[in-house]
């Protein structure tokens, strides 16, 4: 009446095959829609780099790259860093220059002060930002080189000292006014 009843497979392989299948991770990260995540009550001070997307609720101090993935600060995250990666989200507050190799978005509630270079660049209304953007999508973002601008001012100041050498030695008498 009552039989005992033999699996097809030992009990303890199948619990083995059930815990490699959790186990293994996606092989593709980046196009998982998957991403780690920094905590909100998570500070980390120094560098972070790996082959996966990045979501940040915490503090970071450092550097982030990830350069063909998706890094993205959530409202309580607070980044003081450089970030490099393929598209960047800010919804939270960075201190560094940001580097989208795809593009960048800063959301109503984000707050960046730095450099931004990337092809395609969206600020949203009501976002606060604090520097220069760099959007020439003919050129690769790694390849550009913020380069230093002579104000205008600097030669202004240096013809006026020459126009008033000049005069001095027509009329002797000169006055200048430097604005």
């Amino acid at each position: 009446m009552f039989e005992k009843r033999t699996p097809n497979k030992p009990e303890s392989a199948s619990l083995q095959s059930e815990q490699d299948t959790y186990a293994k991770p996606a092989s593709t990260p980046s196009n998982s829609g998957r991403a780690a995540v920094i905590g909100p009550g998570i500070h980390i001070n120094g560098d972070i780099s790996g082959d996966e997307n990045l979501l940040v609720e915490g503090k970071v101090d450092g550097k982030i790259r990830l350069g063909s993935n998706h890094v993205e600060i959530g409202e309580s995250g607070q980044v003081n860093a450089d970030i490099n990666a393929k598209v960047i989200k800010i919804a939270g507050q960075v201190r560094g220059d940001v580097n989208g190799t795809e593009k960048v978005l800063i959301s109503r509630t984000g707050n960046v002060h730095g450099n931004i270079v990337a092809p395609r660049m969206t600020l949203e209304d009501g976002a606060i930002f604090k520097g220069s953007i760099d959007m020439d999508p003919g050129e690769p973002a790694k390849a550009q080189v913020a380069k230093p601008v002579k104000k205008p001012i600097e030669k202004v100041a240096e013809t006026s000292k020459v126009v008033a050498t000049d005069k001095a030695k027509e009329s002797k008498s000169y006055s200048l006014n430097a604005g």
